[in-house]
């Protein structure tokens, strides 16, 4: 298996969190934006929206980093989807909370503070307000539970990790910082060694 991807890629380390939990064998590509390898045609050929990561298993191909860990795990027999049915459902709800309602806002602040993609003052309290919105339905659902989706950790904490973690480095930690359950879940799940491999610390 290949993981066409880059690093720092909030979606290629969903992916690497993925592999590295199930302990599947792969092989890093490097897609190296700063010479535009993303937008090149045998990258094209592979995830036509010109993103990362893209995935190669055999002649199989994919692209869209939550297909992709859910194929992963499935592949290997991995634990980090559910197999009751209900608890299956409330990670696709949360996979779907995290795709439809935080990631957006959350990410205003990492293209402003980290990737130097200026947003304005507007868009930045425009995206505080709904991130705190966000969190709150977060912090009632860990209030009792310890992992997002129930009582294991599941792909929807894997997907909610990449882009928690770069907010933390930014002046939107402050919203986090107002959730406690929230900010235990976090320290818990950050400190895992196959994330702190991930996220290269």
């Amino acid at each position: 298996m290949k993981i066409f991807g880059h690093p720092m890629s909030t979606c290629t380390r969903k992916v690497l969190m993925t592999l590295a939990e199930t302990n599947t064998a792969h092989e890093f590509v490097l897609v190296d934006f700063a010479k535009g390898e993303h937008k090149q045609p045998a990258h094209l050929a592979r995830q036509p929206f010109g993103q990362v990561p893209a995935l190669q298993d055999g002649e199989f191909e994919l692209y869209e980093s939550r297909a992709m860990c859910r194929y992963i795990n499935d592949k290997v027999g991995g634990a980090l989807v559910p197999s009751e049915l209900r608890d299956r459902a409330r990670m696709e709800q949360w996979i779907s909370v995290e795709t439809s309602n935080f990631t957006a806002p959350v990410m205003k602040f990492i293209y402003h503070h980290i990737f130097k993609r200026e947003q304005t003052p507007e868009t930045l309290a425009t995206a505080g307000t709904q991130t705190d919105a966000s969190l709150a339905i977060m912090e009632h659902q860990l209030a009792g539970h310890p992992f997002i989706a129930g009582s294991s950790f599941t792909l929807a904490d894997i997907c909610f990790m990449p882009y928690i973690e770069y907010a933390m480095n930014t002046p939107g930690k402050d919203h986090f910082a107002k959730y406690p359950h929230v900010m235990a879940w976090w320290s818990k799940v950050s400190e895992r060694p196959t994330w702190r491999k991930v996220a290269g610390r």
